[in-house]
């Protein structure tokens, strides 16, 4: 495989440095900071009894996700949505991307009527900004659940896979890991890869971007987001088990232990 130079001497196999920690948002216990590197995703969770009109009745549960970019947050200013008075197709996009896959972790039928909300909001921006947002929304939800559970409001965790998601991409000739914004402007190829922890495939997004890409240089991105995903499954249990302990986690990851589809 040809040896591609990555900033700070990143191996092709390589993610970023991956750190989960506690948020600064000081009104709101089930958040979270995901930090891949250079891309820094505050991410928070909240339950709301308004439920979409085509569950009314179901006596079932939604998630829902909101994601957006702070104008400083790349080189350039990005203007606000709310200025346009519109969301850009990119955002409904990412928006779409963490909701459908979120719902797949959980339970939905084991939730109260309602909605969780979802808010994922870039601070800085560095590529793979949608990946860092789903797994930092999972552990937002995590918390949030837990929280329900404590209200009483649910019997139990209704977790039903425990996911991360990374980027890949065909830089140079190479299949490599985690992305970062000069690495993805440059990319022949890229993918966003949502999985579970056994490595169980939630949703995967793959383009081509400046030529095609064969079945095998795939596949060596899909062994290379293994990794990433161990990686960052690691650093969302060592976060949650600092703020509700082992034995917390222990249970989770059992109920998440053999799940297949």
């Amino acid at each position: 495989m040809k040896q591609l130079k990555r900033l700070n001497n990143r191996k092709y196999n390589e993610a970023r440095e991956i750190i989960i920690k506690s948020s600064p948002l000081i009104n709101v216990d089930t958040s979270c900071m995901v930090c891949f590197g250079n891309t820094h995703v505050v991410c928070s969770a909240m339950w709301d009894t308004k439920v979409p009109h085509f569950l009314r009745g179901s006596r079932s549960g939604w998630i829902t996700a909101e994601y957006g970019m702070l104008p400083n947050c790349s080189t350039e200013r990005i203007q606000r949505e709310s200025a346009s008075g519109k969301i850009s197709g990119r955002s409904q996009e990412i928006q779409r991307l963490i909701g459908r896959t979120l719902r797949s972790s959980v339970h939905l039928e084991k939730l109260p009527e309602g909605q969780i909300l979802l808010d994922c909001d870039v601070i800085n921006a560095d590529g793979g900004t949608r990946t860092a947002a789903i797994s930092g929304a999972y552990v937002a939800l995590v918390l949030l659940l837990r929280s329900m559970l404590k209200k009483q409001m649910i019997n139990s965790i209704p977790i039903a896979a425990h996911i991360a998601a990374i980027s890949c991409g065909i830089v140079g000739g190479s299949a490599v890991l985690d992305l970062n914004y000069s690495e993805d402007s440059s990319a022949v190829a890229d993918a966003n890869f949502v999985l579970d922890k056994n490595f169980n495939i939630v949703e995967i997004q793959a383009a081509a971007e400046r030529g095609l890409y064969s079945i095998e240089q795939f596949l060596e991105m899909m062994e290379l987001a293994k990794i990433g995903v161990q990686k960052i499954v690691e650093q969302q249990n060592l976060f949650l088990q600092e703020r509700c302990g082992l034995s917390f986690v222990e249970q989770l990851e059992r109920n998440t232990a053999g799940r297949k589809e």
